[in-house]
């Protein structure tokens, strides 16, 4: 996708999310994160724009601290969110598309890293601020949940850091049914290996459309909502190792 699309989508899960977070209320619970309470979410997220904004805005090119958070009633705590939000929205809008600084997944541009990691992460956490609200989730483009189905698979889970290894190498096949994506997940006790095109067999495939793989695959839908074909443990793998 391109970066001022990016751009316009985290605007727009931005405002989102801060209109959900002030109808819940702080002190709700974040069902879709179980220790959490809509304060929490606004604090980290809050936290999380300003750190971007950094790097954006200085050309950071070392890995920094997240910032504290201000102690805030609950009025102060949205505004805050929104002026955060707000910040990062413009520093990214008129930064250099030549903009050279420190990320943390493959990107062809630092620019565009920043655009895309923060427009999945406000989106991801919209919907569990929408969660605390209650009601039906605000959808998401077909194009939009398969580049963060892309990114989640293709980035975090091509890091050490992933959790999903089995003692047994196992072949996981993830589909959207309503875009031209697919990837395949080579499973094994090492980093798991991720390639985009559906060759070969897979002991498991998780079908549906692009929205509902990228709610269910970043753990905010049962994995039960999309059509889950062949070995049922690796969905339970999936489940229970593949928080980030």
């Amino acid at each position: 996708m391109e970066t001022a699309e990016l751009i316009e989508i985290l605007n727009r899960e931005g405002r989102l999310l801060a209109d959900a977070a002030a109808e819940a209320g702080a002190d709700a619970p974040v069902p879709t994160c179980p220790d959490w309470r809509v304060r929490d979410l606004l604090e980290h997220l809050g936290r999380v724009h300003l750190w971007a904004t950094r790097y954006v805005a200085e050309g950071l090119m070392e890995r920094v601290p997240l910032p504290a958070a201000p102690e805030l009633d609950e009025a102060g705590l949205v505004a805050w969110y929104r002026d955060s939000h707000r910040a990062l929205v413009e520093t990214l809008t008129g930064a250099d598309p030549e903009l050279k600084s420190f990320t943390f997944l493959p990107a062809p541009a630092a620019l565009e890293f920043w655009a895309r990691r923060q427009a999945h992460e406000t989106a991801v956490h919209r919907v569990d601020a929408e969660a605390a609200r209650g009601g039906d989730f605000s959808p998401f483009s077909p194009e939009f949940a398969a580049d963060g189905v892309d990114e989640l698979l293709v980035g975090f889970h091509a890091l050490d850091r992933s959790r999903v290894r089995t003692e047994t190498p196992r072949t996981l096949r993830v589909r959207a049914t309503d875009q031209d994506a697919v990837w395949t997940i080579r499973l094994s006790d090492d980093v798991p290996r991720v390639e985009r095109d559906g060759t070969g067999t897979a002991d498991c495939e998780f079908r549906g459309a692009a929205g509902d793989l990228y709610l269910a695959l970043w753990n905010r839908l049962p994995i039960t909502t999309l059509s889950v074909t062949g070995d049922e443990e690796l969905a339970t793998l999936w489940r229970e190792r593949s928080g980030i």
